[in-house]
């Protein structure tokens, strides 16, 4: 039988007419009008032949000025290149309406179970299960705003039946189901107005957590923010017993890198979570720009997503989304103001330094 070696130029570019995988480690192909190098196997549309220019490797397309497709990422190994595109099927898989196990999740992707575990982990920040939940809290979001009843609301999240959903779902809204689509209505609300050297903070609490942490330059400003992420949520002020844990939140800003023990209410999608994570591994007194933030997740090209999930954070200095900058190292947009971010960058930099 006769091995075809991909020297012409004209073989190569049937086989990337064929889009054949076998010639996918023999060479690359690059279109000048895009600046864009493939692989033969690409399935992105093909470009007129006159415009195609052909490389042995990945590493001569890109000498010569061109950038690698981020299809199929020509410039990454086989073996990470797979991995990748069996983690992102298994999200898919993950993200479908019906429930998989992790054993039916490992037979579809070519893992065994445990060796999925533990790389899906390692890719995404999450386990396979975790995933599904948050996929799963997500659709119900979604979906309780536009269904007749709370019960199709469950259904079409995919949960197989109400009492599945009561056992889990609500850990994810952060409230039953009712009061998420009310506006919180039902669902009791503790907060506390107070100083720090921010300004003006308001914590809240609710019956999973600290829900959320605000800075302001009033009092007003703060309660308005409050009233619109639960608008119908029942707003109670402080007590004793919710001051010492007020304070516990205040120590924790005044004091760069020190953690907060108390249990959080987290409520986000599952990319916002998986940010919100890597959020927390930066150090104080260090920085790291959305794109190193965006790769540290296994999303590189998510710089966009980076940002608008720290927009997101409710849990101004515990998340600590200041400490993510522009990739040339300045400042950028805060939800709390640009002026607060330089003072707790400056602030845990002395820290640091002492």
């Amino acid at each position: 039988m006769s091995v075809t070696t991909f020297i012409e130029d004209e073989q190569r570019w049937q086989a990337v007419l064929e889009r054949r995988a076998d010639a996918d480690d023999l060479f690359v192909f690059a279109v000048m009008t895009t600046g864009i190098f493939c692989r033969p196997s690409c399935r992105a549309r093909h470009a007129l032949r006159e415009n195609v220019r052909f490389f042995a490797d990945p590493q001569t397309a890109a000498q010569a000025g061109f950038r690698p497709c981020k299809r199929c990422q020509p410039d990454r190994p086989a073996d990470k290149r797979s991995l990748a595109q069996k983690i992102t099927a298994a999200c898919r898989l993950l993200e479908q309406e019906t429930p998989i196990t992790l054993a039916a999740l490992a037979q579809r992707v070519g893992f065994s179970p445990y060796h999925l575990h533990r790389q899906f982990k390692a890719v995404t920040g999450m386990t396979p299960k975790a995933w599904q939940q948050a996929a799963r809290a997500k659709r119900l979001r979604n979906v309780l705003a536009h269904s007749t009843t709370i019960t199709d609301a469950v259904l079409a999240a995919g949960f197989p039946d109400s009492g599945s959903y009561y056992r889990k779902a609500d850990a994810s809204l952060g409230m039953t189901a009712r009061q998420y689509r009310q506006g919180g209505e039902g669902a009791a609300i503790r907060y506390a107005l107070t100083h720090s050297t921010l300004g003006r903070c308001l914590v809240a609490e609710s019956e999973r957590g600290i829900c959320a942490i605000l800075l302001a330059d009033c009092d007003s400003l703060l309660t308005a923010e409050l009233h619109t992420m639960f608008p119908q949520a029942q707003l109670m002020q402080d007590d004793a017993d919710f001051s010492a844990r007020v304070a516990e939140v205040i120590a924790t800003i005044e004091s760069p890198g020190r953690p907060l023990a108390l249990p959080l209410d987290l409520r986000g999608t599952a990319f916002q979570m998986q940010v919100w994570q890597a959020l927390q591994a930066i150090p104080a007194g260090e920085t790291a720009s959305y794109r190193a933030v965006a790769s540290a997740i296994g999303k590189p090209q998510a710089i966009r997503a980076v940002a608008s999930a720290c927009a997101a954070n409710r849990l101004a200095i515990v998340i600590p989304c200041h400490r993510v900058v522009r990739g040339d190292g300045m400042l950028s947009g805060y939800r709390w103001g640009p002026a607060r971010k330089a003072q707790l960058l400056a602030r845990e930099s002395l820290k640091e330094e002492s």
